[in-house]
């Protein structure tokens, strides 16, 4: 997010991706809003009484009030807790997975502008904490993620650039990062309408789509792999 102009406050919803100790009783935040990553302290945040501890903890969603003077670096001077998504602290893998899925959005969102990231965190977070399987979520995900920056799966044409077929079956060229047509290939019309489908719908969508557990399980081993090439 750009701060250049002389001074300015900011109100939005955000999500903390890190947070550093600074000082005494001062935290650095890394937050994601729908304008972009913001970098911002929390001044006496580490203090027993501080009225800003509850709104900038992690896995919250909160709404926030910064300032922004010549310096990059902001100050909250508003923090109110929206949402806690308390649930994933009960389960060691969805804590796991998020935490990953904050630190690629910390890196991807560098220098952004770009709300998609808010979104797709906000949407994992959402989806994890309300109990949804965690493949499906990673691989939404990782489809979307990879789209916000630039880097969307290509699932119309394959590694010739011919159109795909629904009457071929097709294997992920990792060199080339796109399908090539092969016959005994894991990827047919199921597994790349639903990849289709993940880069168009919310998340909650798709945890109400009915498909079979092979061509789920193809979808989200492909998706791991591709995540791989982008880290």
């Amino acid at each position: 997010m750009s701060t250049n102009t002389p001074s300015k406050d900011l109100k939005t919803a955000g999500i903390v991706l890190r947070r550093t100790n600074y000082g005494e009783a001062d935290r650095i935040l890394n937050v994601i809003t729908p304008v972009g990553k913001v970098s911002v302290m929390a001044r006496g945040v580490r203090k027993e009484k501080s009225k800003l501890a509850g709104g900038v903890e992690m896995l919250t969603l909160s709404d926030y009030v910064m300032h922004f003077g010549k310096s990059e670096l902001g100050v909250v001077t508003s923090a109110k807790m929206v949402r806690h998504y308390g649930n994933l602290l009960k389960d060691y893998e969805r804590m796991e997975l998020i935490g990953a899925m904050m630190k690629q959005i910390n890196r991807a969102a560098e220098g952004s502008d770009n709300g998609e990231f808010f979104e797709i965190l906000k949407q994992c977070l959402e989806g994890l904490d309300g109990g949804l399987a965690m493949r499906p979520v990673e691989a939404w995900f990782v489809l979307n993620l990879g789209r916000a920056m630039g880097e969307q799966m290509n699932l119309y044409r394959d590694v010739s650039g011919e159109k795909l077929s629904a009457d071929e079956h097709y294997m992920w060229d990792v060199t080339e990062g796109a399908l090539r047509v092969h016959g005994n290939g894991d990827f047919g019309v199921n597994e790349i309408k639903l990849m289709r489908l993940m880069l168009t719908a919310k998340l909650e969508v798709i945890s109400r789509v009915k498909v079979d557990v092979g061509v789920m399980d193809r979808v989200c081993g492909l998706c791991r792999i591709n995540n791989a090439s982008m880290l």
